[in-house]
C-alpha cells in the first residue's frame, strides 16, 4: 500500500479533534469524508477505517511511540508512524517519519502484547473492572472480541419487503449478503459498502443494525394490536423494528427525553412505512403516569455505559468515566422503578441495555425484583449476549411479567 499525503493529513486532523478536543470519533470521520470531492471509495475507506483504528488502538500505539496526551502534532505522526509499521506499510521519505525505529516498534508490541491493558488498549481502572465482574478469562476474550472491527449488519424492513427479494436487490448492486442462521431478518455484508446511498435504504426496505440489538424486539413478545410503550426510544432502531413485528396495526407509543431524537425517528418511521408510531417527548412524569397499568408491552433499553458496543464506538474507551458508570446505575434502576408501572396486569417489560456488566445488567433486574415496585413482577428469562460468543455486540435482555 502506497501512503497519500492528503489521506495522512485527514487522518492526523480527525485524530487532533478526537484526542485533543473530545470530539465524537464518527461525527469527526462523517466531516473528514466530505473533505474532498476526488476521493473515491477506497480513499474514503483508508481515511475512515485509518483514524478508527488509531483511536482503537490508543494506548497501545502511544505506548510504543513512547508519547503523552495531550498530542500534538508530532506525536500524532509517531503514533501513525507506528500503526503503519505494525500492517507492514513502507513509510514514504516524508520529514513526519524520519528515524522512525522499526525493529524497536516491533519489539515493543511484542513485549506489551503480553500485558492484557496495552494489549487491548484500555485504561487501568476498565480492565479492573471488566475482571472483577466477568472474571479473567471471560473478560480477556470479550475485551478482544469487543476491538474487532464490526460487519455491518441489515435489518430487513418487513412492511416493505421480504429478506430474499431485498439480497437480490442489492445483488444487482454488486452488494453480497449472507443469511445468519438465528437472526430471522438479518442480512450481513460480505464486504464494507455504503448502503445508505442505495435506493433499498431511501425507499425505507432495511435498517442498519447489529444483530444483537435485532434480539431485543423479537424478546418483547409483541403482537399485532397491541399497545407497546418504547420508553428510551431515541432515533427508534428498535421501535421501528417492533413496529414491523406488529405488521402496522396497534399503537407504539415511543418515548424520550430528548425530543430531537423522536423528530429523527419520525423521519425514519415516514421511511419506513411505520404508520403506528406515536412520539412523545418526557417534559414531566405527568407523560408516564398517564400510561400507569395501561401498556401490554413497556420496553426499556436503558441508558448504559456501552462497553457492548466498543466495536463501533472506540473512542467510548476513552471518554468513560468510573463516575459515570456509578451514576448510571442509579439511573437504571430509577426508570426501571417508575417505567414498570405502565405495564397492565398480565403484561411484560423487557429491561436492555448494550452492557457486558453483570452489575448493570442482572444485578439491575435482581434489585428491582426485590423492591416494592418489583414484588408484583415476576422474572421470565433473560438472554446474556457476549461478543466473543455471538461474533456480534454485547447485550443483555431481560423479560419480566406483571402478575395477573
Amino acid at each position: 500500500m502506497r501512503l497519500h499525503r492528503n489521506l495522512c493529513f485527514s487522518v492526523i486532523d480527525g485524530l487532533t479533534l478526537i484526542f485533543n478536543e473530545g470530539n465524537y470519533a464518527d461525527k469527526v470521520i462523517q466531516q473528514l469524508l466530505k473533505r474532498d470531492k476526488r476521493w473515491g471509495a477506497r480513499d474514503r475507506a483508508f481515511v475512515a477505517e485509518t483514524t478508527y483504528d488509531i483511536v482503537r488502538w490508543k494506548r497501545l500505539y502511544a505506548e510504543i511511540a513512547e508519547v503523552k496526551e495531550p498530542f500534538d502534532r508530532d506525536n500524532l505522526w509517531r503514533m501513525f508512524a507506528v500503526w503503519a509499521t505494525l500492517k507492514g506499510i513502507k513509510l514514504p521519505d516524508w520529514t513526519y517519519f524520519e528515524n522512525t525505529p522499526t525493529r524497536k516498534i516491533k519489539g515493543r508490541f511484542d513485549e506489551l502484547s503480553k500485558i492484557r491493558k496495552f494489549k487491548e488498549s484500555i485504561p487501568d481502572w476498565l480492565d479492573e473492572l471488566g475482571e472483577k465482574e466477568l472474571g479473567k478469562d471471560i473478560w480477556t476474550k470479550e475485551m478482544a472480541a469487543l476491538n474487532e472491527q464490526a460487519d455491518v449488519i441489515l435489518r430487513v424492513n418487513t412492511l416493505k419487503t421480504t429478506k430474499e427479494k431485498l439480497q437480490a436487490e442489492l445483488f444487482d448492486l454488486d452488494i453480497e449478503t449472507d443469511y445468519l442462521p438465528d437472526y430471522p431478518n438479518a442480512l450481513k455484508l460480505k464486504e464494507r459498502a455504503n448502503v445508505f446511498t442505495t435506493e433499498a435504504f431511501q425507499n425505507g426496505f432495511f435498517e442498519v443494525q447489529d444483530a444483537s440489538s435485532q434480539l431485543v424486539a423479537e424478546f418483547l413478545n409483541v403482537k399485532p394490536g397491541m399497545r407497546v410503550v418504547d420508553t428510551c426510544a431515541g432515533a427508534g432502531g428498535k421501535t421501528l423494528h417492533i413496529a414491523s413485528l406488529m405488521e402496522n396495526k396497534g399503537q407504539i407509543i415511543a418515548m424520550d427525553i430528548y425530543a430531537n431524537k423522536l423528530h429523527e425517528l419520525k423521519r425514519r418511521a415516514k421511511r419506513n412505512g411505520a404508520h403506528n408510531i406515536e412520539p412523545r417527548a418526557i417534559e414531566s412524569t405527568k407523560v408516564i403516569k398517564k400510561l400507569y397499568d395501561k401498556a401490554d408491552r413497556v420496553l426499556i433499553d436503558a441508558p448504559c455505559s456501552g462497553l457492548g458496543v466498543l466495536r463501533r464506538n472506540p473512542d467510548a474507551k476513552w471518554k468513560l468515566q468510573p463516575e459515570f458508570i456509578d451514576k448510571i446505575k442509579v439511573t437504571q434502576q430509577e426508570i426501571l422503578q417508575q417505567y414498570s408501572r405502565m405495564v397492565k396486569l398480565g403484561g411484560q417489560l423487557v429491561y436492555a441495555t448494550c452492557s457486558v456488566l453483570p452489575s448493570e445488567n442482572q444485578q439491575q433486574v435482581d434489585t428491582f425484583l426485590t423492591s416494592e415496585a418489583g414484588k408484583n413482577f415476576i422474572f421470565v428469562k433473560d438472554n446474556k449476549v457476549l461478543a466473543h460468543k455471538s461474533g456480534f455486540d454485547g447485550f443483555y435482555m431481560a423479560l419480566l411479567e406483571r402478575k395477573a
